[in-house]
C-alpha cells in the first residue's frame, strides 16, 4: 500500500448503520484489543440508524467514520453522559480494520476528535481504557498527550478467559 490513499473522515449518518455493524463484527474477529464483544453489536441496523440520528443532537457525543477508497475501514467515537456533573467527560474508542493498521489513520481520527472536543465547548476531559499489551495504541495516545492515570488490574478479559491489565488514560481539554 505504498500508493497515496483516498481517505475521507466524516461524521456517521444513519445510512452508515449496516456498514458500521459489519465493520464492528470484522474488527472483533481481527483483534482482542476491543473492550466490547459480540453483545455490544447486538443492535439491528434500524436501531443503530436511529441512534446515529440522535448523535447529531448531542453536543458531547461523536461518531466518526473513516473511508479509504470508498471502503469503510474504521471509526472513532466520543461517548459522554447527558448528566450535568459528568457531561464534560468523553470516552474515546477507535477501531480500524487490521489491513489498514500502520497507515496513520488512528492519528488522523485522533486529530479530528481533539479538534471536535476543543470546538464543542462541552468536552473538557477525554479518557480511554487500553489494554497494557496494546503497545501501538498506547503509543498513539501518548503521542497526543494522553497521560496514564491508573493501571486497572484485571480490567478486561480475553476471549480465552485470561485476565488482562488495562491502562486508564486521559487528556484535559484547554
Amino acid at each position: 500500500m505504498s500508493e497515496a490513499l483516498d481517505v475521507v473522515i466524516r461524521e456517521a449518518i444513519p445510512d452508515d448503520a449496516e456498514a458500521l455493524l459489519q465493520l464492528s463484527q470484522q474488527v472483533a474477529q481481527e483483534t482482542e484489543y476491543l473492550v466490547m464483544d459480540e453483545t455490544g453489536m447486538a443492535l439491528t441496523p434500524e436501531m443503530l440508524a436511529v441512534h446515529l440520528e440522535s448523535l447529531y443532537e448531542s453536543p458531547n457525543n461523536l461518531l466518526l467514520v473513516v473511508f479509504v477508497d470508498d471502503q469503510l475501514v474504521g471509526n472513532a467515537s466520543v461517548k459522554a453522559s447527558a448528566e450535568y456533573r459528568v457531561a464534560h467527560i468523553g470516552e474515546i474508542g477507535i477501531s480500524i480494520l487490521k489491513e489498514f493498521w500502520g497507515l496513520g489513520l488512528g492519528s488522523l481520527l485522533m486529530e479530528e476528535i481533539l479538534y471536535w472536543a476543543q470546538e464543542s465547548q462541552v468536552i473538557r476531559r477525554l479518557e480511554l481504557t487500553v489494554q497494557t499489551q496494546n503497545a501501538r495504541a498506547v503509543q498513539l495516545y501518548q503521542k497526543f498527550g494522553f497521560q496514564q492515570e491508573a493501571t486497572m488490574i484485571r480490567g478486561a478479559r480475553s476471549n480465552h478467559g485470561e485476565f488482562l491489565d488495562v491502562y486508564l488514560m486521559s487528556l484535559l481539554i484547554d
